[in-house]
């Protein structure tokens, strides 16, 4: 199996993981947050889905592993089936069918990834304080709009923050591989750690009065875009049939964001409906 099937593999695995902690924290959240072995799986899950997700960075692109990210969404279908004892409606299966046609499009146009290029000064510094500004941005803005607006610009800094985390976190990977632990950028391996806790914040704030549709589907959108993007940039990642190939990618992204659209927002109704958190809500990861 080449690099590209490897990050598919342990990318899909990754989202498994998100899902099944999601479900692991709804059970301990139903309990009073009781019970140390609750505790225990629903850590060893999420701790599980992080590693698998970056140990995948480390074999395909940004654009795959993120975009696959998504799936922690579509595994929350069934799941919900299951725990409410309601059959999957027809609007979600043509969300998890736009999601999987552009994920399927994105994997048939991509390229198996070349040696990783490495992220120096100060490349790397440049990256993080371009990413802090947009993020602080993003922040300030919202609390000068209404409750939609700022749980949507949150949601966007979230997002923001989590796809560069990732980025970031590919390229420390691609220093441990090349040149040892010795040659890891100290501020990409600080700048992963605040990405990825910052994003978690401003994705727990974005959930505010506004409900929890727009803000999750924001998260799960700005995620993969903002990190595919960086990893054009940063890396050079492409795709197959030069021009012609990005129109494709361009209609995939569009088909995919549609479909991540309308799962985070059946996912959101479902958690209100019910009056505890979906597991797709709970997946607020870099993903």
């Amino acid at each position: 199996m080449g690099s590209l099937g490897w990050a598919v593999a342990l990318s899909v695995l990754s989202a498994a993981s998100y899902a099944a902690a999601a479900v692991a924290q709804e059970r301990l959240a139903e309990h009073g947050q009781r019970g140390w072995s609750r505790w225990a799986v629903a850590l060893l899950l999420t701790g599980g889905g992080v590693v698998l997700h970056v140990i995948a960075l480390n074999f395909g692109t940004v654009a795959v592993v993120q975009a696959l990210g998504t799936l922690t969404l579509l595994f929350a279908l069934p799941i919900a089936a299951v725990r409410l004892q309601t059959p999957i409606s027809r609007a979600a299966w043509t969300d998890a069918l736009l999601t999987v046609i552009g994920l399927a499009l994105i994997l048939s146009l991509s390229v198996e990834p070349s040696e990783p290029r490495r992220l120096v000064a100060p490349d790397d510094r440049n990256l993080v304080l371009i990413t802090l500004a947009v993020v602080a941005a993003l922040a300030l803005g919202a609390w000068s709009g209404g409750p939609r607006m700022r749980s949507v610009l949150l949601a966007a800094a979230a997002g923001t923050a989590f796809g560069i985390s990732s980025v970031l976190s590919k390229a420390v990977l691609a220093a441990v591989t090349d040149g040892g632990v010795r040659t890891v950028s100290p501020v990409g391996a600080i700048a992963v750690l605040v990405f990825a806790t910052g994003g978690y914040l401003l994705s727990q704030l974005s959930y505010g009065r506004a409900g929890m549709a727009a803000p999750l589907a924001t998260v799960s959108v700005s995620n993969p875009i903002v990190a595919a993007t960086t990893g054009v940039v940063v890396f050079g990642e492409g795709f197959r049939f030069g021009a012609a190939g990005l129109v494709v990618i361009a209609f995939a992204a569009v088909m995919m964001t549609l479909g991540v659209i309308g799962l985070a927002r059946q996912a959101a109704t479902r958690s209100s409906s019910d009056g505890s958190a979906d597991p797709a809500t709970r997946a607020d990861i870099p993903a």
